[in-house]
């Protein structure tokens, strides 16, 4: 007879403070992942177990936060429900790709219709596969000259055939072609800037107006 006892207010009830609960320990770790993103810190230490001395940048800054926040403190961490903790390292890459994909949203708008450079370079990282960082250098809206990283690609053979495909895939995934290239930046590797098969050659032959500049860093 009393509406406020009956069962679908119970679960309605049960259900916001569930969903507020979640919000909380949400909002929590992406504060501590918008830090450590901004500042270029790594995330995940050697141990991160609850006998280490030392869990790494991420679970330490949590901890820290949660110390400081009553309110976080009774959400977070061993508070949090065991299989709801939000701060696994699975959880913690899901959120950064979802924060590099805004990021690169943000370059893409700050670009516009405008021309730009590429600046490109491959290394091998510490597993022994060939990496390749791409970056954008244009002219913003405030005529000022600005250089965005805009991501790593797995490249396995480094010609330059290979390369071009790479810098097409991303070129493309972000909306871009390579006709409104104006400028290519690279090493002096021959499958970077050989005369007639290097990667400069092959995006000239595409955009004419792509003016090849060796990396200063490496004219010093």
């Amino acid at each position: 007879m009393n509406q406020n006892q009956h069962i679908e207010v119970v679960i309605s009830k049960q259900s916001e403070q569930t969903r507020d609960l979640y919000r909380r320990r949400l909002t929590a770790s992406l504060d501590c992942l918008r830090y450590l993103l901004k500042q270029g810190l790594a995330f995940r230490g050697h141990g991160e177990s609850i006998e280490s001395s030392n869990q790494g940048n991420f679970l330490e800054m949590l901890r820290w936060y949660a110390d400081k926040k009553k309110k976080v403190r009774r959400v977070v961490l061993e508070n949090a429900p065991e299989n709801l903790k939000l701060n696994s390292p699975t959880i913690q890459k899901y959120i950064i790709h979802v924060a590099s994909l805004e990021s690169k949203k943000a370059i893409i708008n700050d670009l516009g219709d405008e021309l730009f450079s590429i600046l490109v370079d491959e290394s091998k990282d510490i597993s022994d596969k060939e990496e390749m960082a791409n970056i954008l250098r244009y002219v913003n809206k405030y005529g000022s000259i600005v250089e965005r990283f805009l991501g790593i690609a797995h490249v396995k053979p480094t010609t330059s055939l290979s390369l071009k495909s790479s810098i097409n895939d991303i070129l493309g995934k972000n909306g871009l072609t390579t006709s409104r290239i104006r400028g290519q930046g690279y090493d002096g590797a021959s499958n970077m800037q050989g005369e007639f098969s290097g990667l400069k050659s092959l995006i000239l032959r595409e955009s004419p107006c792509a003016f090849y500049v060796h990396y200063f860093a490496h004219q010093l």
